[in-house]
């Protein structure tokens, strides 16, 4: 007889891929799509690391190593390349190298707040032209900044200004990109029943700034702050053209002078590759630090929301 209270018999499920046990045509595909995003990546991150390893690399090399070794053979000069650095015109690169800070650093938290203050106004408040205004502002992001050069050499040279670290820093501050990305912030991150709550107890519209908006916009500006800061570090036909005097240098226009005077002089070169090498680290320094401030401000915002 048939034993009624047994178990039903279970039978195991089709394998993943396919139907009834029959493998499924095209069931890999996704796979083999999926891996093309990523080897896309890796081609984009080998052609952007390619130049950097090779200036790396060159700053280890000699001036007959230079051009008489494999490209990405390591050489045993980069010492001497320092020293040469360290003691061309008593530390003039270190001059550049200071000023290249001062401009990018000043300069950047100077764009940074008035990013801020205007995008919070562009988002938050109502008032007449405010589209327009703001409008104006995305051309200007569409605008190249070689186009702006000449124009603004001619205004502050005719304001006296000319060949002075304010004839770099002023064009700087406002950044058309910074304060786009400011709107853009204070809309997605301050709700306006916040900043009625803080109306209705009495506080006033810079103390709501302050206290509640910039708080609440602090990844964007950490995003405003880095954007800003690599971007005036980098920036050469700005300097280049407002600044006669090589003691007020930044980096990038000093490093020029020297690769236009290694066409007479072969031996500067190797001074060339070796500043440009020793200017990347400032920049992976400050990425480095500000990617932790940036991973702690968005998991402060996530366990606020």
């Amino acid at each position: 007889m048939t034993d009624l209270t047994a178990p039903p018999l279970r039978t195991a499920p089709p394998a993943a891929g396919t139907s009834r046990g029959r493998p499924v045509p095209g069931a890999s595909r996704p796979r083999r799509t999926a891996l093309l995003p990523t080897a896309a990546l890796l081609l984009g991150a080998l052609y952007c690391l390619l130049p950097v390893a090779w200036v790396v690399v060159a700053a280890t090399k000699s001036g007959t190593e230079l051009f008489s070794t494999f490209t990405f053979l390591p050489g045993s000069g980069f010492g001497d390349n320092l020293a040469d650095l360290d003691a061309y015109r008593d530390g003039i690169y270190w001059r550049w190298m200071a000023n290249s800070a001062f401009y990018a650093g000043f300069g950047a938290v100077l764009s940074t707040v008035v990013s801020a203050v205007s995008g919070y106004a562009l988002a938050i408040y109502r008032f007449r032209g405010r589209e327009a205004v703001f409008n104006v502002l995305l051309t200007g992001v569409l605008m190249p900044p070689v186009i702006l050069a000449i124009p603004q050499y001619l205004l502050l040279a005719k304001a006296g200004m000319a060949d002075t670290y304010l004839s770099v820093l002023l064009p700087l501050v406002l950044s058309p990109y910074g304060v786009y990305l400011g709107r853009i912030y204070a809309e997605a991150a301050i709700p306006m029943e916040l900043v009625e709550a803080g109306r209705m107890d009495g506080a006033g519209e810079w103390r709501i700034f302050w206290r509640i908006a910039v708080p609440m916009m602090s990844p964007g500006l950490v995003t405003i702050f880095l954007f800003q800061f690599v971007a005036i570090w980098n920036n050469f036909l700005l300097p280049y053209i407002m600044l006669g005097d090589d003691e007020k240098f930044p980096m990038t226009v000093g490093l020029y002078t020297l690769l236009a005077q290694g066409s007479a002089t072969p031996a500067l070169y190797t001074l060339v590759i070796t500043g440009a090498m020793l200017a990347v680290v400032p920049l992976i320094a400050l990425f480095l630090v500000i990617q932790r401030f940036w991973s702690l401000d968005l998991l402060s915002g996530a366990v606020k929301s």
